[in-house]
């Protein structure tokens, strides 16, 4: 059976989750946002599954680290799991972008390849920036949650890292620009 396309899907389960720590955290606690955060990944893992018969590689990475993670977490009512979870996932994407490029490889073509035109060495930039901007966030996260109050690193976790990391891809918007109509050009010139 072909694989449906539901434009909707992707972002739904991308935030959904977040949407769902966010509420338990301020309708309860840690605990209970953990929880409700497991459920939601848990629920757009299976939806994901459901509507377009497969789960992409880092919606399932994500998933088994939520799961793993959140799963300590309540199971050794201990907050620090669940505190690491971020340094985990973004460490991981900066290990899988990093360590392509040591192998010659651009993992960002693959993922964006169909929206963005760009030359080899454009897409080895992006992919080193990306690369360096998820070591810096898994960092961040760690001084975060070891220097700040629960409450400060919810709240950054949810609003500081999604805002962070908007305001880096709109940063990279001109560099996409650039190397795009450069691409462009040379096609046209190649012709």
């Amino acid at each position: 059976m072909a694989r449906r396309s539901t434009p909707w899907l992707k972002p739904l389960a991308d935030y959904a989750p977040l949407a769902a720590f966010l509420a338990g955290y301020y309708t309860g606690d840690l605990m209970r946002a953990t929880l409700w955060l497991m459920i939601a990944t848990g629920l757009a893992t299976v939806a994901l599954l459901a509507i377009e018969r497969r789960v992409p590689w880092m919606p399932l990475m994500t998933a088994a680290i939520v799961g793993v993670f959140g799963g300590l977490t309540l199971w050794l009512n201990d907050e620090t799991f669940i505190k690491l979870k971020p340094t985990i996932v973004q460490a991981i994407f900066a290990a899988v972008l990093l360590g392509g490029l040591a192998f010659g490889r651009s993992l960002l073509k693959p993922v964006f390849g169909a929206a963005w035109t760009l030359s080899d060495a454009g897409w080895r930039v992006l992919t080193w920036r990306y690369g360096l901007f998820f070591l810096a966030m898994a960092l961040l996260n760690e001084v975060v949650w070891r220097t700040q109050s629960t409450d400060f690193w919810a709240n950054f976790k949810i609003f500081g890292i999604l805002g962070l990391t908007l305001a880096f891809t709109f940063s990279q918007i001109p560099m996409i620009l650039r190397e795009g109509r450069e691409a462009e050009a040379r096609a046209k010139a190649a012709e």
